[in-house]
C-alpha cells in the first residue's frame, strides 16, 4: 500500500539538511554552527571540531575553541585555514580564537549565489522525492492495488507536499540572503 507520510518525512529531512547547510554559512556574526562542516584529520579519522574541544561565542564577532588535547591545536588550526570559511585562527596555548571579519560586498554577493545554489539543490531533491512517489503510484495502479481515483488523489497530495516544501525553501533562501546583506 502507498504510504504518503514516508514521502513527507523524506521531504522534511531534506529541509533539515538544508537548514544545517545554511547555518554553516558565515554571516557578519559569530555562530558556532559555522564550524560544523570543518573536519579535522586526527586519531586516524576525520572528526568535527566540537568533538575535539569546547566551542563558544563570547562576543558577537568572535568564536573561541578550547581544545582539550594540546597536540590537536595545530591540526584544528590548519583545518580551519583550509576550509572555505575565510577565517584566520589566533592560537593562545590550548585556546583558538576566531575573529569574524566584516563581509565585503563582493563576498556577500558570492554568498547570495551560494545560498541560491544550495536552495536549488534542495528543491531538486524534493522534486526527486515527488517523482519517486509518483512512480510508486503508477506501479501500484499497474498492479491494480489502487484505483485511478486513488492514484489521482495521492498524486494531488504529493504535489501539495512538494509545493509546501518548495515554498519553505524559497522563504529560507530569502531570509538568509536578507541576513547576509544586512550590515
Amino acid at each position: 500500500m502507498f504510504k504518503i507520510e514516508s514521502f513527507n518525512q523524506k521531504m522534511n529531512k531534506t529541509i533539515e539538511v538544508f537548514n544545517t547547510e545554511l547555518n554553516t554559512l558565515r554571516t557578519g556574526r559569530a555562530n558556532s554552527n559555522m564550524l560544523d562542516l570543518v573536519k579535522v584529520d586526527v586519531y586516524g579519522q576525520k572528526m568535527p571540531i566540537n568533538q575535539l574541544g569546547t566551542i563558544s561565542t563570547p562576543e558577537p564577532r568572535t568564536i573561541n575553541i578550547q581544545v582539550w588535547d594540546l597536540n590537536n591545536v595545530p591540526l584544528i588550526d590548519s583545518s580551519i585555514k583550509k576550509s572555505e570559511l575565510g577565517l584566520n585562527p589566533m592560537i593562545d596555548g590550548q585556546l583558538i580564537r576566531l575573529p569574524i571579519p566584516d563581509l565585503s560586498e563582493e563576498r556577500r554577493n558570492e554568498m547570495k549565489k551560494m545560498i541560491k545554489t544550495m536552495g536549488e539543490k534542495c528543491k531538486i531533491s524534493i522534486r526527486n522525492i515527488r517523482r519517486e512517489a509518483n512512480d510508486q503510484l503508477k506501479n501500484l495502479l499497474k498492479s491494480k492495488e489502487i484505483s485511478e481515483d486513488d492514484e489521482k488523489k495521492f498524486e494531488k497530495e504529493v504535489q501539495n507536499f512538494t509545493d509546501k516544501h518548495i515554498k519553505i525553501i524559497d522563504e529560507k533562501v530569502v531570509s538568509k540572503e536578507k541576513e547576509i546583506m544586512t550590515i
